[in-house]
Formats: structure tokens, sequence, C-alpha cells
């Protein structure tokens, strides 16, 4: 009996046991995620009930109705066997959310007053309206929780195929389908400008949403399902929307899908966009079929026609010529082996920002006449004429979304020259003397990795090389003052200067920091920097001094006296090791080897602050340091750029001035003053020039 009831004993503990384990299990997997993602699934049953009713609330009267709903309900059917049967996930889920798309339609556009007291219509409007708080509930807690992942991507396969669906419906129950297929393409422009995050996006979402409920439903002369129409736009809305606030994308990362695309299709793409520009003006000039007025209205339109034309042209030619730079930085970057990281470093290099600055202005005074032309020849009755006018709106704010991103976001031209002067001794006059026979051959090895070192950062920067000269008999006051001099007149290929200099000099100094050259010259700062303001002197450029030698720290503490220019130099300094024995002491070619590592390579454990080191690092910047801005268009620079325009096109120059005005310029002298004491009160130990490298200090 006891060995019985032991056994018994056994057996219960065991499976308690057992029990437990698994309902630690069961509790490790129901996390946070799986309950967020059970929403998801309420969500999209909830809409499923809500679409099955509505549908069964509509075929009673139709027997057409009833063929199709019963064909979509069928096809619904055939998505769901082919993705929990047949783990056929992608043509399951795409067949679900075209029919999606086309029974929210299908239930928008059946609409009568006779619905209005049908208890299961407003059951079926309630269920509707609860699915779309519970998806919305469920994207901000996936965005809360951290398990959205951001993809570039224009519109998702679901988005496309819902509002296809939509489209679809459109045109099998309405009589003016063309209206809702062009008002459904401007509601993806909407939410592609809300994914890329462009400056227009929250407000083209506004006057969509007004324009669309106010006037063009009236004017489409359909009685609509009000809670099918909310239902669909926030099912397509929710994600970008939330988008604008969680997406960390970059700008680069955003627009992937268009700058990564080849350039004969965007080029193609120009043509749609051009035919559809022509489409809106003929549709406009259908207003003076009316000729009520026409001493006012003919005119008027000539006016604002012509004006309209002129500044699409503009806007036509600005966007082949983008085309025209973004292909050649595509083919730079394909030159390179690498496409993904390197286009945006290749965009600022050639001068991208510089032309997006212009552009941006160009595309804004075209959005402007399209406004004009549309408040002209408004046509309230006519559903195709606000369609055409939303999607032309839209396309143009995403064209100067795109323009306005780049230009604040891409880096400047920068150029480099180096000069290598391969001496470690001095005689007793000054004159740089050579190394002794035994050490030539280290000296010229540790100099050639110097220059390799050096060209590896220009290569990685994207920084232009106007040369990197290496003499082992010294260089003369003379020939280096005309590389100088020619360093500092360099400009872009598209004539603006380039907006950062880079100088970097290893070889012999004097305690004082002058540089030793041949012939017992020497060049102070002073008169680089005469030289530079001479040169530099209606321009706001700046000038990036990289010292790698012995006596490079009075230079490092003068440029910080220096008022007026935008003056960096970064140095290094030298410091002999307390062991001998132990460390080898620092060599001319330490730093350049470390900080060059230290800005090409992301993953560097170069740490500058760190102590027992021999090879420190200090930087100074003059006082004004803090007001570079980069190069922005001047009228020079306007001039030179509307060389590719026709001249009847020359009075746009007008939209640069208005897109210059600095209408807060009270809070940026604040904020100027501001951050000019911080940075010379409190330099930081690493600081960021804007061009992808950084000055460092220990």
């Amino acid at each position: 009996m006891r060995t019985d009831m032991c056994r018994i004993r056994y057996c219960v503990s065991h499976f308690l046991l057992a029990a437990m384990a698994r309902l630690k299990v069961v509790n490790a997997e129901f996390n946070m995620w799986s309950s967020v993602r059970c929403l998801r699934y309420l969500a999209g049953l909830i809409l499923l009930v809500a679409l099955c009713l509505g549908v069964y609330v509509r075929w009673d009267g139709d027997p057409a109705i009833l063929v199709i709903s019963v064909l979509a309900l069928f096809i619904l059917g055939i998505a769901s066997i082919l993705y929990y049967y047949f783990n056929m996930e992608t043509v399951g889920l795409s067949l679900l959310h075209l029919c999606l798309g086309f029974l929210l339609g299908l239930l928008c556009f059946l609409n009568s007053s006779a619905l209005v007291s049908d208890v299961k219509e407003k059951v079926s409007n309630y269920l509707l309206l609860a699915s779309v708080v519970i998806r919305t509930l469920w994207s901000l807690l996936e965005r809360l929780c951290g398990c959205t992942r951001y993809r570039p991507a224009c519109l998702t396969s679901a988005e496309t195929l819902e509002l296809a669906g939509y489209a679809f419906a459109s045109v099998l129950f309405i009589s003016k389908s063309g209206s809702v297929e062009l008002l459904v393409v401007a509601l993806a422009t909407v939410m592609v400008a809300l994914r890329m995050k462009t400056v227009l996006a929250l407000i083209n979402l506004v006057c969509f949403s007004v324009i669309t409920a106010t006037l063009f439903f009236p004017a489409l002369g359909v009685t609509t399902n009000p809670y099918a129409l909310a239902c669909f736009f926030s099912q397509l809305i929710c994600d970008p929307l939330l988008d604008v606030y969680f997406s960390g994308l970059s700008v680069t990362e955003r627009w992937w899908p268009f700058l990564n695309c080849r350039g004969l299709w965007r080029r193609l793409s120009l043509l749609p966009l051009l035919l559809l520009e022509v489409t809106f003006l003929v549709w406009a000039a259908l207003k003076l079929t009316n000729l009520d007025q026409w001493y006012l209205k003919i005119p008027g339109f000539v006016l604002c026609g012509l004006f309209w034309i002129i500044c699409h042209t503009v806007f036509i030619i600005t966007l082949w010529g983008f085309q025209s730079k973004l292909s050649d930085c595509q083919r730079v970057c394909l030159a390179h082996g690498t496409l993904t990281s390197s286009l945006d470093k290749v965009m600022a290099s050639k001068g991208v920002r510089h032309f997006c600055l212009i552009s941006k202005s160009l595309a804004l005074f075209s959005l402007v006449s399209t406004i004009i032309l549309a408040a002209l020849t408004w046509q309230s009755s006519s559903s195709v004429f606000i369609s055409l006018f939303l999607l032309v709106l839209n396309l143009e704010s995403l064209v100067h979304g795109l323009f306005h991103e780049l230009g604040s976001s891409l880096g400047g031209t920068c150029v480099g020259y180096a000069v290598v002067i391969p001496t470690n001794y001095c005689s007793p006059d000054g004159q740089p003397t050579l190394l002794p026979p035994d050490q030539v051959h280290l000296l010229n090895m540790r100099s050639t990795g110097m220059l390799n070192s050096i060209q590896r950062f220009f290569s990685h920067h994207m920084i232009e090389t106007f040369g990197c000269d290496y003499s082992t008999s010294g260089v003369s006051l003379e020939s280096l003052q005309l590389k100088l001099k020619a360093f500092m007149e360099l400009c872009t290929a598209d004539g603006p200067r380039h907006d950062t200099y880079v100088v970097f000099y290893s070889g012999h100094t004097h305690r004082s920091g002058e540089w030793a050259l041949a012939g017992g010259d020497t060049l102070q700062l002073e008169k680089i920097l005469e030289w530079w303001r001479e040169k530099n002197r209606y321009h706001c450029s700046r000038l990036i001094l990289v010292l790698d030698t012995e006596n490079s720290l009075p230079w490092v503490k003068e440029v910080r006296k220096v008022e007026g220019l935008y003056v960096a130099v970064q140095g290094a300094q030298l410091l002999h090791p307390k062991d001998v024995e132990l460390q080898d002491a620092p060599q001319l070619g330490d730093f350049t080897s470390q900080w060059v590592e230290y800005n090409c390579n992301a993953n560097s454990a170069t740490q500058w602050s760190g102590r027992g080191r021999t090879v420190n690092a200090a930087y100074g910047i003059s006082k004004h340091w803090s007001d570079y801005m980069l190069h922005l268009p001047t009228g020079t620079d306007v001039s030179k750029h509307w060389a590719y325009f026709p001249k009847m096109t020359q009075w746009v120059q007008l939209a640069l001035w208005c897109g210059g005005l600095n209408l807060f310029w009270a809070c940026s002298s604040c904020l100027q003053c501001l951050r000019r004491i911080k940075l010379n009160w409190f330099p930081p130990a690493i600081l960021d020039t804007g061009q992808g490298f950084k000055l460092v200090q220990s």
C-alpha cells in the first residue's frame, strides 16, 4: 500500500513539475510583442466581419451585386487557404489586401438612404470604426515597443494592392471612375510624402483631407458611406503618419528607392509627369468655356497661364539636370564598388547640395504657380479638375521636399592639398638637412606611409585632391606660395568655390610653429591667413590645417585669436615616454596614421583621451568658427546656374531672392551668439566638421 502511494505521489509530482515547466515556457513566449500582435489579428478579424456584414446588407436587391460580392468573398477564402494550408504567404496576402480594398470600395460607393435605418448596416459601420481604433492602437504600440523594422520603401505591396482594389471598385460601381482613380494616385503621393518626411507632408495631408471631404465627393455626385471611406483612409494613412515621428531612417535611406533607380527609368518618369502637367493646364483652360465676365477671365488666364508655363519649364529643366547629376554620382559609386554607403558622400562632393538649394526655391515657385492657376480657374462641379489639382500639387510638393531634404542634409564640397618634407634635423641657420644614409630608407618608408594615409583620407571622404607634394630636399617659399595660392583659388565644376579647403603639412618646424623651408625661409601662420583672406574675401569658405609636426601647438593657440575668418588647426603633440626601454619614442607620421584611422574606420579603437599616450592631439578654431554655414547660392552662382535655362525665364530668379529671406533674423542672431560662446569657452573634445571627419584633442 505504501509503495503504491509513493508511486502515485511520484507521478503527481512529476506531472506537476512538467506542467509548471511548460507554464514557464508559455509565459516566456507570451511577451509584450505577442499581446501587441493579438491586437493586429483582432483588428483584421473585426474588419473582415464588418465587410461581410456590409456586403450581405447590399446584395439583397441586385443580382449583379450578389455575384460580385460572392466572387470577392470566394477570392478571400482562396487567399486564406493559400496562406494557411499551402504556405503561399505572398500570394495569399496579396489576394487578401486586394479584396480588402475592393470590398471597402464596394461598401463606400454602394450606399443609399434606405441603408441608414438598417440595423445590420449600423453594426457594420460600428465594426469598421472599431477596427480602425484597434489597428491604430496596434501600430502605435508596435512602434513604442520597438518592434517595427523600417525599410526604404515608397509604398508597401499591401498598400499598393489596397489602393488598386479600391480603384477597381470605382470602375465597377460609379460612372466617373477616372476622377476616383486620379484621387487614389494623389492619395498614394500623400503617403509617399509622409514616409519621406517632406517639409510640406503634413500640410498636404490636411489639404487633401479637407478638399476631398468637402469638395471632391459632392462634385462626384455619389452618396458615399463615410464610415467605409474613413476606414479605408485610416487604414492607409496610419502607418506613414506615425512614421513621420518614429522612423529613424536618414534622408538618403528614405529616398533610396528613387536614388537607386537607373537613370533611364528616372528620365522616362518625366514623361508622365509632363503629360500630367499639360493635362492640368488644358483642364484649367476649360473654365474659359463659360464666357461670363470674359473680359476679366481671359486676360487673367493668359497672364497666370504664361506665369505657370515659365515656372514649369524651369521645373522640368531642373528635374532633368538633377537626373543627370544623380546619374554621374551613381557611376562614381559603382566605380568605387559601393553604392549604398558612399552615395551621400559622392553627392556632396559633386555639388548636389548647392544644386538642390537653388532648385528647391524654383520648385516652390512652380508649386505657387499651380495654386494660383487653380484658384483662378477653380471648377467646383468638376471632380476630374479637383483630383488633377490634388495630384499635381502633391507631386510638386514631393519634388520640393526632395530638394529641401538633400539641400539640408548633404555635406559641402571639399578639396585637399598635402605637403610632406621628410626632414628631421635642422642646421644652426635653420636650413633643413637630409638624414644620415643609414636612416634614409626608414624615413622614406615612414613618409610613403604618411602619403598613403592622407590619400586614403581624401579618397574615403570624397575630398577632391589638388596634389600631394613629396620632397626630400625641401620646398622653397616661392614654389609653396604659388601652390597654396592656386589651391585657394580652386572652384567646383559648377562654378562656386568649395566649402572646405584642407591643407596637410608634415615636415620640420621651428619652436614657434613656423614651417622650415629650403634656403632658410620660413612660413608663418599670419602669411597663410593673409593669402586666405585675399582669395576668400567675398566668400565664406573655411580653411582647415592638419599638422603632423613637432611644434604645432603654437599655431593651435594662435588660431584661437583670429577673427573674421573660419580657420581651424588640427595639431599633434609628440611626448617622450618615461621608460624608453619599454616604449619607443613617437615619430612624425604616427599622428597621421592614428588620426586617419580614427576618421576612416567607424570601429576604430583609438581613444584620444586615454592616459599614457605618447601621441596626443590638439585643435584650435577661430573665434567665429561657430558662425560658419555651408556655402549658400549667391547672385553670381545663380547667374551661372541660369545659363542652362531659356532667356524668357530669367525673371524667375526672384524666387531665389524670396527663398533667401530670413524672417527670423533676431532669433538666429541670439542662437549664433550662444553657439559662439559655447564653442569658444567650452570646446568639445571631438568637433564634427560636417564633412565626415572630426577634429580631436586629448
